[in-house]
Parts: C-alpha cells; structure tokens; sequence
C-alpha cells in the first residue's frame, strides 16, 4: 500500500505526464493546493502548530502596529473612511490587538473598515471568531486586487516569504531553472533544466554578474509587490512589511521547510509542512517603487518596535499583571538578537504615498 499523500501523487503524476517541475510551481501546491495545501488544510500557528508568529508572542506586536496605522491615518489627512488591510491575517489576532489599542483614537477606529486577504478556509473561520466582537466592518477577500479603492493601509507580517519563489542554477553554460523530478530510486530530487535561459545574466544585478559555477538565485513574481504598489499609489496610502529576508538581492539559496518547529527536507511530505524562503527586501522595493510609492527601510524589527514605544508598553503592562516573567520573556522575543529571538532576524520595510511623508519608526 503506497503511504504517499494524495498531493504527493498529484505532484508524481505531472513530473511524469509532463517533467521535471518547476520549484515555484511545487512550492505553490504544497502551500495553496485547494484540495491538499498546507495553508488551505492546516492551522500552522501557535505552539501545537508548526511555527510561532510575534502577534501570537505577545499582545503588545499588534497594539503598537494598530497605533502604527492610526498615525498613518492622520499623516494621510484622516479620511472619514479607510481600508486597514491585513494580507495572511493568521488567526486574525494582530488585527484583534490592533483593534482593541486603537479604541485610544477613536476618530481612527471610527473611521476603519477592515479587509483580510485570506485563501485558508480554515484559517478564515478561524479570523471570524476571534474577530466576532472587533466592532468595526469586515471584509475577506481572496488577494489584494480583490479589495475596493479608497483610502488604504496595509499590513503584511510574514506574508511574503510564503509567496512561491523561483530558483536558477550557475553552470558553465548559463543559468538554468531549478526544478524537481523523480530519480531512479522514486525520490523527489532537485535538478537543473537542459537548457539555460535566455539572457538571463542580463537581468542580474552588476555584482552577481559572475557567480562561481553552482550558485543558486532565487526571485519571486513581482505580482503582489506590483498590487501593493498599485493599491499605495492610487489610494494615496502607506503598507508596513515585517518578514524575515535579505536587506540587497544576492546569490543562496534560501528555501526551507518547517513542521513542528523544527526543519525539515522541502522535498518530503508534500502538503504537510511549511515552506518559506527569505524576502528580497530590495527587489519588492523595486517593484513597489515602480507604482509610484515611495520606500522606507528596511529596518530591524527591533527597532521599529522600540521607537513605537514597545518598553514603555511593557512596563504598563507589567505593572497591572502577575505574570511580569511571561511579559519580559515576550519583550525578549520580540526585540532581543539569538538564534531565538525576532528583534534582528525580522526586518521591516514602510511603502507610502508621496503625499503622505516619512511613516512613523522610518525618521531618519
């Protein structure tokens, strides 16, 4: 009896009906297969999850991005109604944190109607629930494109690095597409196309112009980046990027997998793990900025976070509860540098409307 998942078959069948597949097109099934996807069958958050985001860690990472937005809002000229758009809300508890902080303003939360981009049926019962009570209009929507024009602020923590990632191959001959295929023994195997792809040197940046033969690039679409621009620009709105990635575009390869907090070989368990690769923080500015937005950033995590007023939260909150450790050991997570910790490892990049200035944590 065959122990392979029904997605691994489905993955075997087209290598075999039609070659070795593309990584971006495997990474794309394994997460968002409709049917089988990681996203769209599993909860991957939280500790009996595969993975723990910083809205989960604390409390304090939505308030301070809430009260972000609403200093955004005013920056903007304070529409009477704006967009606060969440791209991969999770369980919806950033939004929650961040709706609940903003009760502080409430010209602001007046004034929000709230957008999730959401693909994960499981993932939006979940975002339902904890939102049933938020007070404020909610809209799912299946991407960015999906959301109605109007004055807007977007939000995206951890959403890009799941976005299918294209890998090329150094060899003498050229670059060549990564791709997948079956190898003698019926495991899934990376390998490289016949062929290298036209020109492609050409489209790299100066410095990568002659890598050592065997290096790995990887590249995303530009889609959503240019949808994020496009909904900046002619919105006249402002987006906050929190992901884990590299500041300038370079060679290595970046794609990992994940399950039960620990790592694992991509090429195993279709469906059942999650797979990421780091950000070109560099590239989504390009594609952003040629919208017509302007970039900030990226910084550390750590400090957009302290210069939001993270310590001084924490210090509130220390001082109205019992579980003082508890409240110390997130500010850690969140702002600290280690192997453990966010504060270093995530970046953060700000994309904004000309009109609406320099965003706040992004002074100089």
């Amino acid at each position: 009896m065959d122990a392979r998942s029904p997605l691994e078959m489905e993955i075997r069948r087209r290598i075999t009906t039609a070659g070795p597949m593309p990584v971006a097109e495997y990474m794309a099934l394994c997460l968002f297969d409709l049917a089988h996807g990681y996203y769209t069958t599993h909860d991957p958050f939280g500790g009996r999850g595969d993975f723990i985001t910083a809205p989960e860690v604390s409390q304090m990472f939505g308030e301070l991005i809430g009260l972000w937005g609403a200093a955004v809002w005013k920056q903007m000229g304070a529409p009477e109604n704006v967009r606060l758009i969440e791209l991969g809300p999770g369980r919806g508890t950033m939004m929650k944190d961040a709706l609940r902080a903003v009760k502080v303003v409430p010209e602001f939360r007046a004034a929000v109607v709230a957008h999730l981009v959401e693909v994960s049926p499981l993932l939006r019962a979940q975002q339902e629930k904890a939102l049933e009570d938020a007070g404020v209009p909610i809209f799912w929507h299946p991407s960015l494109a999906d959301v109605p024009k109007g004055p807007a602020i977007v939000i995206a923590n951890e959403f890009f690095d799941a976005l299918p990632v294209n890998q090329a191959v150094k060899t003498d001959r050229g670059w060549h597409e990564r791709r997948i295929q079956i190898d003698p023994s019926g495991d899934l195997v990376f390998t490289i196309a016949p062929e290298p792809m036209p020109f492609f040197q050409t489209l790299l940046p100066p410095a990568l112009q002659a890598p050592r033969a065997g290096a790995i690039f990887e590249w995303r679409a530009d889609t959503t980046a240019i949808d994020l621009g496009r909904c900046i620009n002619d919105n006249r709105g402002a987006a906050l990027v929190i992901d884990y990635g590299h500041i300038e575009t370079g060679l290595g390869e970046t794609l990992q997998a994940v399950g039960q907090h620990a790592y694992a070989d991509p090429l195993t368990l279709p469906g059942n793990l999650d797979l990421t690769a780091h950000v070109d923080f560099q590239a989504l500015a390009r594609a952003v900025e040629a919208m017509g937005a302007r970039a900030f950033g990226p910084i550390e995590q750590a400090q957009l976070l302290q210069r939001l007023g993270i310590e001084k939260r924490a210090d509130t909150l220390r001082s109205k509860a019992t579980r003082a450790k508890e409240i110390d050991d997130a500010l850690a997570r969140l702002i600290g540098q280690g192997r453990t910790a966010m504060g270093e490892l995530f970046k953060v990049a700000a994309f904004a409307h000309p009109s609406v200035g320099v965003p706040p944590g992004f002074e100089a």
